[in-house]
């Protein structure tokens, strides 16, 4: 799963995303960052319920038909628990290499939360609210999650509705959808330059005090 951030996004692609964020940057005094990581959580518990899930069923239709042929009994409770536990090994093992069968075993809300969580902590450990005029925003993609949180420090939430924030991760969760995650990003760091410059206009003393891009496996 650690690989998933560095393979989002070719080399090409982080140019024009770092120079979509200096070109935002020009018009406005706030501090974007595009940050990408492989998961905002390792979800063990999906994994233990996806294996539960199906090795469970599977062993009740095993025990029977191998337990009747060996002549162990149809209902040996030993036979069961044996079968119970290979299969639960094997799927365990399975579900946490096979990413789009592990998102089948964990709620939405669960999603929602771990990835809200995972923004707000990269907002302070990267410094986003030491900016000078608390103008940072946090564009957070999180990719086994397909999920997309913006997260803004309390100078621009105190000018900009929270609500703005959504038209602009659907133009990224869309453009990844559509296979074109790079010209999504550019697409939308455009739109929140655009938004921040009405509120925040550049200075002439202004300087770029965080990253454009970071990508953390």
């Amino acid at each position: 799963m650690k690989d998933l951030a560095q393979n989002f996004l070719v080399e090409d692609e982080r140019t024009r995303v770092k120079n979509a964020v200096t070109a935002a940057e020009k018009l406005t005094a706030g501090e974007i960052v595009v940050m990408i990581i492989s998961t905002s959580y390792q979800y063990p518990l999906a994994n233990v319920i996806g294996a539960t899930a199906l090795a469970l069923p599977l062993a009740l239709i095993s025990t029977p038909l191998v337990g009747a042929w060996f002549w162990i009994g149809a209902q040996n409770m030993w036979l069961l628990l044996g079968f119970l536990t290979v299969f639960f090994i094997l799927f365990h093992e399975v579900i946490k290499r096979t990413f789009w069968l592990k998102r089948i075993f964990i709620s939405q809300r669960e999603i929602d939360d771990e990835v809200e969580e995972a923004a707000v902590t990269q907002f302070f450990d990267q410094g986003l609210y030491r900016t000078r005029e608390e103008t940072g925003v946090l564009v957070l993609i999180s990719v086994f999650e397909r999920k997309v949180w913006i997260l803004a420090d309390r100078g621009i939430n105190a000018k900009v509705p929270a609500g703005q924030w959504n038209d602009i991760v659907k133009i990224i969760t869309d453009g990844i959808k559509q296979k074109c995650p790079a010209d999504a990003i550019c697409a939308a760091v455009e739109k929140i330059g655009e938004l921040l410059k009405t509120h925040f206009p550049v200075k002439p003393d202004d300087t770029d005090e965080l990253k454009n891009l970071i990508e953390l496996s």
